[in-house]
């Protein structure tokens, strides 16, 4: 009798520790698929936040680009309100500081950036040394590939004709189409962000 209940308390608790096993099993199983679903979601809430950031920056730099592409004019030295006008850079002389100075303004990409490079003239008398601009980051992880991030359209642009051919003729210049396409990681979610604007340049005109 001593045996018997010997023998099944030793079933009873090889039977308890198989069913330890089973549900540490378990429990492993739903931790690693728990951090697994975690470290999902936190990898696609840091993309969607790089990309919302992404796109403010875009934002703000179309903001600043319009106010500053329309108020462009002629240099201090008197050269053309256009310096260049490529299909990854703009370059152009304005006042953006209200010293009655123009600033040699470039916008370019380099890299997957936006750039603002600013030249001040300085010397007398006054010449750009474009060795002393000061370049900024504006938006990042563009990913445009045969895109122009720069588009340019003359006077009888009415909205659907096409861009100037490059190289452009900058005297030809009375509209820039910017186009930034943004993404992050080409190889994954979520899908490239395209942003546009377009800026007339009220400050040229057709008999300057």
């Amino acid at each position: 009798m001593i045996v018997g209940m010997a023998s099944r308390k030793s079933h009873i608790g090889g039977f308890a520790f198989v069913q330890l096993v089973v549900w540490v099993g378990i429990a492993t199983l739903v931790g690693v698929a728990a951090l697994s679903v975690q470290k999902s979601v936190w990898s696609l809430n840091r993309i969607a936040a790089n990309s919302i950031t992404a796109q403010v920056d875009a934002r703000k730099a179309f903001k600043m680009m319009s106010a500053e592409i329309r108020s462009l004019s002629p240099s201090s030295l008197g050269a053309y309100p256009i310096e260049s006008a490529t299909a990854s850079s703009f370059t152009f002389f304005a006042d953006i500081d209200n010293d009655n100075i123009k600033e040699r303004i470039r916008y370019y990409v380099s890299g997957t950036n936006l750039r603002r490079g600013i030249t001040e003239p300085t010397g007398s008398p006054l010449t750009y040394n474009t060795a002393n601009e000061v370049s900024t980051i504006l938006v990042q992880y563009l990913s445009n590939g045969s895109t122009p991030y720069f588009s340019y359209y003359d006077s009888s642009y009415t909205g659907s004709s096409a861009a100037l051919t490059q190289p452009v003729s900058i005297t030809a210049v009375r509209l820039v189409k910017v186009q930034l396409i943004i993404d992050k990681n080409i190889a994954s979610s979520p899908a490239p962000i395209t942003m546009t604007t377009q800026i007339s340049l009220r400050n040229v005109k057709d008999n300057f």
